[in-house]
């Protein structure tokens, strides 16, 4: 049986990431109260609270390029953010929820899932006043659930290649099936994650309904995620990938390696909210506001899809990315895959 490729790298469990260092115990919601008001009423406020604590399960290199660009707009508040995956993270904002002790202000998801849920529900976030959510280009209406969860950015996936290997470039994913490609090329394990169940889909439907056979023909290695990918096409470990997210940093810093997105492409959004025992509610609403306005989504503007158009640096616009339908990816779907998935690439 074909087992895995796996790095020591993606072999330990990823840690949580806190940029500070937070109380335990965290803070009441009542230590400060929203005010009713203008959006400057808002703004004075949130400066008196001077502090706000954003939960993200973003990439640090946005999340820090996004607190720079807001201490920049706002320097009487001090943005802190916790990184960690939505696995780490949910359960935490679900406990102080219960709890009444909140230490998130504002929480960023990737979970389609929990998204979901937590927009009909309403019960973990507060209704959103900044007026960056009005803006028609954003469009609201489809870009915000229940005035509660607004979308922020989206992840892309798509083709990646080394070009010391690879002269020509790729423009669809039917290229990387090209026989001389056969045990170098690199793909994502979607056993048991909802996400990558759904990207297997989409290619199955947008590029053959062989085209998972096919892929599996090529005798790929296997990794646990996108970076891992990522980090094997630098090193020249493989030399193709269909589904590897934009590899902006890696040719920034010279790598031999390029991508593109083929069309139509997929991608997971990454939803935000206020928290409904955010301990600063005030500077909750400016930093979620900010997160949708033209600075905010150029400081994330990283390797992402923006949900703003004509960012520079964006990779697409987020409206336009196919994403996972949450109804359709069921416990029994996702195994059902899974399953399937196995039995073609590890036989």
């Amino acid at each position: 049986m074909k087992k895995p490729f796996l790095t020591a790298t993606f072999a330990t469990t990823l840690a949580v990431t806190i940029s500070v260092a937070l109380t335990a115990c965290g803070s009441s919601a009542s230590d400060t109260s929203s005010v009713e008001g203008s959006w400057n009423d808002v703004v004075a406020a949130a400066e008196r609270e001077g502090t706000v604590t954003l939960y993200s399960s973003q990439n640090t290199t946005i999340l820090d390029s996004v607190k720079s660009a807001f201490h920049a707009k706002y320097p009487e508040i001090t943005l802190e953010y916790v990184r960690g995956t939505d696995a780490d993270l949910n359960p935490r904002v679900e406990m102080e929820n219960k709890t009444g002790k909140g230490i998130a202000d504002v929480h960023v998801v990737t979970d389609t899932a929990w998204i979901a849920s937590a927009a009909d529900s309403g019960s973990y976030s507060q209704e959103l006043r900044g007026p960056s959510f009005d803006n028609p280009v954003y469009q609201p209406d489809s870009s915000i659930k229940n005035n509660r969860m607004f979308l922020n950015v989206a992840a892309t996936f798509g083709l990646g290649w080394n070009t010391d290997a690879v002269a020509t470039n790729l423009t669809d994913p039917r290229d990387v099936l090209d026989p001389k490609y056969k045990g170098r090329v690199g793909v994502v394990s979607p056993v048991g994650i909802a996400s990558y169940v759904d990207l297997y889909r989409f290619y199955r439907e947008n590029f053959g309904d062989d085209f998972q056979q096919r892929l599996a023909a090529q005798e790929p290695r296997i990794y646990p995620s996108a970076l891992g990918i990522a980090q094997a096409l630098t090193s020249g470990e493989i030399v193709v990938a269909p589904m590897v997210q934009p590899l902006v940093q890696e040719v920034k810093s010279g790598a031999p390696v390029n991508w593109t997105l083929p069309t139509p492409s997929w991608g997971t959004p990454f939803y935000g909210h206020i928290a409904s025992v955010a301990p600063h509610p005030n500077a909750a609403q400016v930093l979620a506001d900010f997160l949708v306005s033209t600075e905010g989504q150029t400081a994330q503007a990283i390797g992402v899809a923006t949900a703003l158009p004509d960012i520079q640096g964006a990779t697409a616009n987020a409206h336009d990315i196919q994403g996972p339908d949450p109804k359709q990816l069921t416990k029994q779907f996702v195994d059902q895959q899974s399953t399937e998935w196995e039995a073609q690439f590890l036989r």
